[in-house]
């Protein structure tokens, strides 16, 4: 099977493997475990803050930042296809007590502007704004970038109505190949940021939180709360210091591949895709002209060997990584290039 489901595939490599079986343990919950506390110190390093809390999800991560930053009662100010608004199950409600205020944007990419107007104060009758969260790169509108002065704007117009700014980084490091800007610099303008080291970067599990100190205590009682204090949990970290060191690099290779399949999607009758909107390593092309609907023809592409995840009744989504190689997607392709000449099932 060519899987391009999704980056959370990705399988380790043979030398996370290696320092996983071999890495030095304590329990992490007493903050003993040293393999761990070299993770957070790198994290928080690579972010530009003061520290960082592994945590086993990047909804996990998120969960507690909304937490961190909120009140009961308060709206989040999001994206309207935003990861925490969509797809991680309401945490924002269930945990944080707080509803999503969506906006919609072109591209996933929230303005001031449009931030600006949904901005509310306390007051008797509506609920009050409590943060801002960003989503960088943007899964669901293509793996889009924010422009680094987007983020600037937001994060100082937001600060000086005291209100604070958290980023989804999810895949924070394919926006630094994107952007050819540090980790560092991309959240500068934010509180704290989420990034995960189980997508493009390839390690089996976990994600970081990275914002100031006294959050991030706070925030290491929340991961509590929430059944994600580990014991000897550098089994996992060592891997995830393994995919911070050595994968962001090859990330580009991903993005290359990405736009290569749009670009021979793009030729194919009845397939709409622009590969120019392409900035990583995510591609949704949408297949209602050949007269299928998108699950059935992610039904005939798995048939063929190739997984990808259909979005809605037109779109298709497809996400490259380290698992799959130039040849793969090339191969991949030929069988969605043979699924589309196809008769569609009735």
């Amino acid at each position: 099977m060519i899987d391009l489901r999704s980056d959370t595939v990705t399988k380790p490599t043979a030398a996370m493997r290696h320092a996983m079986a071999h890495a030095e343990v304590g329990d992490d919950v007493y903050g003993e475990d040293p393999t761990v506390n070299r993770l957070e110190r790198r994290a928080a390093e690579l972010t530009g803050k003061e520290a960082a809390l592994f945590v086993p999800s990047g909804t996990m991560g998120n969960t507690i930042a909304i937490k961190l930053h909120t009140q009961h009662g308060q709206e989040v100010i999001c994206e309207s296809r935003a990861h925490v608004l969509d797809w991680e199950l309401a945490m924002m409600a269930w945990f944080a007590g707080c509803v999503g205020r969506p906006i919609a944007a072109v591209d996933g990419i929230l303005t001031w502007e449009q931030i600006r107007a949904q901005v509310k104060p306390l007051s008797p009758h509506a609920a009050p704004t409590g943060l801002i969260a960003v989503e960088n790169t943007h899964n669901v509108a293509g793996g889009t970038v924010y422009p680094l002065e987007t983020l600037r704007e937001i994060g100082y117009e937001a600060h000086r109505l005291g209100l604070p700014v958290h980023m989804d980084g999810a895949r924070l490091f394919n926006a630094v190949a994107a952007s050819g800007h540090s980790a560092a610099k991309i959240a500068a303008p934010v509180d704290t940021v989420m990034f995960c080291l189980s997508k493009g970067l390839g390690a089996p599990v976990g994600s970081m939180l990275a914002g100031p100190r006294v959050l991030i205590d706070a925030g290491r009682l929340l991961r509590k709360r929430l059944g994600g204090g580990m014991r000897q949990a550098g089994v996992l970290a060592a891997a995830g210091l393994l995919a911070l060191e050595e994968m962001p690099a090859r990330l580009s290779e991903d993005h290359a591949n990405a736009r290569w399949l749009a670009t021979q999607l793009a030729t194919l009758d009845g397939i709409q895709v622009d590969p120019a909107r392409v900035r990583t390593n995510i591609v949704f092309f949408d297949v209602s002209g050949t007269g299928w609907t998108a699950a059935a023809f992610s039904a005939a592409l798995k048939e063929r060997g190739l997984i990808m995840s259909a979005f809605g009744a037109r779109e298709i989504r497809l996400v490259t990584h380290y698992d799959v190689s130039r040849v793969d997607c090339e191969a991949a392709f030929a069988i969605v290039q043979e699924v589309s000449r196809l008769r569609p099932p009735v």
